[in-house]
């Protein structure tokens, strides 16, 4: 395998994510085959990497199918919902499990199956009871594992989305650092050839570890796109421009751009009309551009302001206490791009012009992280010393 790449297929491909997180990892790996059933997402794809996913339902595959392509490796980031704390819990028996749960069962049948599995998705998919399916899968399969729990903050990377991990090969191949095999790391320094495992995660962590690795992020203002609004922002012009923005009909909810698609030219469309943030500012997580931390974005951002993502204060106060009014300081919402600068996009990155603003925003919620994801992929593909 030195001089012939690793032939990859890659499931649940959505905007491409993992296939970046495979460029920036350097590895000589080619990707034989794609597939995702969402058409915007695989717009998305093919006008980046000029190669359209395959759009059928990944439940109809065989293992015949897959043997066609000789893959070496599988990449899979399946749908996230039946895990998540906000969903109803069904895990295995939720149907958005299904296709993940065929796919794990076609291994042993398979007449060449994969040498090496990598599996994203959010934190409670390790407790759930697809996770204790898919490691009796492995194990009878002669695959080892190494899991982690890590998020982009542990990467100098202000933004809060620690997401789940399993690395997965099959013998004779093993990890760099075997010493970690069947355990679930919250570190990254394994990856980066330590054998040590001190370096805190987001979710149990010494206030003083935690402040040490906050400081070690880049500011927020690293990762706009829109700073300054052509070096013309007060506060007065910025505020007034906010309470001119047509009110929309919210009734009781927090939705934002429920009508008509927005214009993606006008920066006017980012900002926080004063009638959200009366009615929902004390539940606004609040950023601004010296932060080094913000909220993970959902797939909902842009269509609530609560619970969805931070939004970034413009105006900076002189006291960001409580004694400082949010009106004053034009909230406005992250754009897609700076979301795909959070989740560590490369700058040729487009949208197609189809795809809406909404459209954009969730797209980039159901997607992951290539500063997280690119070492581990580099991990696993590399030959242990």
């Amino acid at each position: 395998m030195e001089d012939e790449p690793w032939r990859v297929l890659e499931f649940y491909s959505g905007i491409g994510g993992m296939r970046y997180s495979l460029t920036e990892a350097g590895v000589n790996a080619k990707v034989v085959e794609a597939f995702d059933i969402n058409d915007k997402a695989n717009d998305v794809y093919e006008h980046n990497f000029g190669h359209r996913p395959c759009q059928g339902n990944i439940q109809s595959l065989t293992a015949a199918d897959l043997d066609s392509y000789g893959a070496h490796a599988w990449l899979l980031s399946p749908p996230c919902q039946p895990y998540t704390r906000q969903g109803l819990q069904k895990h295995s028996g939720d149907a958005r499990a299904f296709s993940f749960l065929k796919i794990l069962e076609l291994i042993p049948h398979s007449t060449r199956p994969p040498v090496m599995l990598f599996v994203e998705n959010v934190v409670g998919f390790e407790t759930s009871d697809t996770h204790t399916k898919m490691m009796e899968m492995l194990a009878n399969n002669d695959f080892v594992t190494q899991e982690f729990i890590l998020s982009p903050i542990q990467f100098r990377v202000p933004y809060s989305r620690p997401r789940y991990f399993c690395l997965a090969k099959r013998k004779p191949l093993s990890f760099q650092q075997e010493a970690f095999n069947g355990q679930v790391l919250q570190s990254p320094t394994p990856l980066f050839g330590h054998d040590d495992n001190v370096v805190m995660n987001e979710c149990d962590k010494p206030q003083e570890s935690w402040d040490r690795l906050l400081q070690s992020c880049e500011p927020i203002e690293r990762f706009l796109e829109f700073s300054d609004f052509g070096g013309q922002i007060n506060a007065e012009s910025v505020v007034g421009a906010v309470i001119n923005i047509p009110p929309k009909d919210l009734g009781a909810s927090n939705k934002i751009c429920e009508g008509s698609e927005c214009d993606l030219s006008s920066i006017d469309q980012y900002f926080i009309p004063l009638s959200l943030i009366e009615r929902w500012g004390s539940a606004m997580d609040i950023v601004y551009p010296d932060s080094k931390r913000c909220c993970c974005f959902t797939k909902s951002y842009y269509r609530y302001v609560k619970g969805t993502g931070s939004l970034l204060a413009t105006v900076q106060p002189k006291n960001k206490g409580k004694g400082s009014s949010l009106k004053e300081q034009a909230l406005r919402y992250f754009t897609p791009r700076e979301v795909a600068n959070f989740h560590s996009f490369p700058e040729d990155f487009q949208f197609p012009q189809h795809i809406s603003l909404r459209q954009r925003y969730a797209l980039l919620g159901n997607s992951l992280s290539v500063a997280v994801v690119a070492p581990l992929l580099r991990y696993i593909f590399s030959p242990p010393p």
